[in-house]
């Protein structure tokens, strides 16, 4: 992690199981129109809404997730959350982030799914109290539904919320284990580096 950090930085949270392209064009659509010095990569460690029986080994998502954030100097690694032990909660991960680094603005992005799940999870206040929200809209998703959902959050938590303009990705992390199981390509899903670290590795064939 770096021993400081700019005035305007993002979060992309999750268990990246695999990052794919999905995750990278998000952080560079909110860089772009958030105008973001850095983002933060961070892989969870035990996720507090799966099982992590079924979350691939630490050491491959780490791995897989410096692959794919190389060669961009607005992209930074951490592994904050995998050195933490027991459950991941984002509150916690931004409580820690603000006493390391007080002057920054830290912006957590999110996709469409999480912004109408996230006043479920633990301790949502402080989630909103510590960073403004950017979450991604979804062709699925109706966009009033989602300007309702925004609002809702604003008034119940007080807190900053905005809709990431992106065309949909309709990539997940779920689509490209299961194409890798059934024998299907999963090139340009995925980074090339980290296309080449699966089948070096021999990973989602099970």
């Amino acid at each position: 992690m770096e021993r400081e950090l700019p005035k305007k930085v993002g979060i992309m949270g999750g268990t990246f199981d695999p990052i794919h392209i999905g995750h990278l064009l998000l952080a560079q659509q909110a860089c772009a129109q958030f105008a973001l010095d850095k983002v933060l990569f961070m892989p969870s460690s035990q996720p507090p809404h799966k099982d992590t029986r079924q979350v691939t080994s630490a050491v491959h998502r780490q791995a897989m997730t410096k692959l794919a954030v190389q060669g961009n100097s607005r992209f930074i690694y951490s592994d904050l959350e995998l050195l933490r032990t027991g459950t991941t909660y984002t509150s916690d991960t931004l409580t820690e982030l603000h006493t390391r680094y007080p002057d920054t603005i830290f912006h957590f992005i999110m996709g469409a799914d999480s912004l109408f799940a996230v006043d479920s999870w633990h301790e949502p206040e402080k989630i909103f109290q510590q960073a403004v929200i950017l979450a991604a809209n979804r062709m699925e998703v109706p966009k009033e539904e989602i300007k309702r959902q925004i609002e809702y959050l604003r008034r119940r938590f007080s807190g900053q919320v905005c809709l990431i303009d992106m065309p949909d990705i309709a990539i997940s992390s779920r689509d490209v284990r299961k194409r890798r199981k059934n024998g299907l390509p999963i090139r340009y899903y995925v980074p090339d580096s980290v296309y080449e670290y699966i089948m070096e590795h021999q990973l989602y064939i099970s």
